[in-house]
């Protein structure tokens, strides 16, 4: 049924330890800011609701407030979590999968730091990559992932609603795996190798969907489980800010579930699809049929091919696209 070994994924993740605590203080800040600008706000909001007559419900305005505006600081953060955190993590497990050796402490930190900034210069190229292989991916998905698709049935739009977003879910972690790719490959162009990498995936999507799906079931099982534990504890911390109510208890239970699902439980998910595409793409050329079918479902695809024609790199490097690779063998799974 799945193509990941489990007993394999946690011993990676044992070696790459540091980044999981590191991952950990960092989400762990992220949810503390939300606790602390939430009560904040809360606390702002009691005080002007008391001058205006309604305490109470000033205080769950203001707390609503202050949470609106810690996640507009996340949002703006995120460019900074994908570049020294996700990437970084991914980096030093790239390594060890391929039984390199990495340091231990503080000093795999730097080292994948020092992997990732070799590959992309700047934040801002990892993150124009990775928001174009979202694109990309998203197009594709839609197009091929539909419930009409595997069950021509009228009448159950609701269910197929219902299925694509558990398939949407499920696919999470599938950009993250072809900047893994993009990594081990040492590729000078990083628009290049994603757009490479974005074909090995497309020609083996249903390997990676049944393999994402059954991640996904876990992963948000666990997930739920802890919003269900911390649940009780927040309820404690909320009744401490002024005039609070039920929703806001239940938006920060959210986001520390959500932070101990990015810290501890998602890099399971990703390190097991990336076990997953290495295995399944091995020995593999892009398909340049599957490369006219991206290109005839998403222009994101299109623009992923102007920006590699576009990079100059360290080596400056000739692009090599699935057109380039049309002579060799193309092995796809039957």
């Amino acid at each position: 049924m799945k193509d990941f070994e489990v007993g394999t994924i946690i011993g990676l993740l044992r070696r790459t330890a540091p980044f999981l605590i590191f991952r950990f203080l960092i989400y762990f800040g992220i949810t503390l800011g939300y606790v602390i600008i939430t009560g904040a706000g809360a606390g702002v909001g009691y005080g002007a609701g008391a001058v205006f007559g309604d305490s109470a419900v000033g205080g769950t305005y203001g707390g609503l407030i202050g949470f609106g505006l810690a996640s507009g600081i996340m949002y703006f953060l995120r460019e900074y979590l994908l570049y020294m955190v996700k990437a970084g993590h991914i980096a030093v497990l790239v390594e060890v999968m391929d039984g390199g050796e990495i340091p231990e402490g503080r000093g795999q930190i730097d080292h994948a730091q020092s992997v990732v900034k070799e590959r992309f210069a700047e934040s801002s190229v990892l993150f124009g990559v990775d928001q174009l292989i979202k694109g990309v991916l998203k197009s594709f998905n839609r197009a091929f992932f539909t419930l009409a698709a595997i069950l021509p049935i009228p009448g159950i739009e609701a269910v197929a609603k219902f299925l694509n977003t558990v398939i949407r879910l499920s696919l999470t972690y599938l950009d993250e795996v072809i900047l893994a790719y993009n990594i081990r490959t040492q590729s000078d162009n990083p628009w290049a190798s994603s757009r490479s990498a974005l074909i090995l995936y497309a020609q083996n999507y249903q390997v990676f969907l049944k393999n994402a799906a059954f991640l996904a079931l876990i992963i948000w099982f666990l997930t739920f489980i802890v919003f269900l534990i911390i649940l009780a504890p927040v309820a404690g911390l909320v009744a401490l800010f002024p005039g609070t109510a039920g929703p806001l208890t239940f938006a920060i239970a959210l986001v520390f579930a959500w932070g101990i699902k990015q810290a501890v439980i998602e890099p399971f998910g990703m390190t097991a699809l990336m076990q997953v595409f290495f295995k399944v793409t091995e020995g593999q050329q892009p398909n340049p049929e599957w490369e006219q079918k991206l290109d005839s479902v998403s222009d994101k695809f299109e623009e992923l091919k102007v920006k590699a024609s576009q990079w100059v790199g360290k080596n400056d490097a000739p692009v090599k696209t699935a057109e380039a690779t049309a002579g060799k063998d193309t092995q796809t799974p039957e």
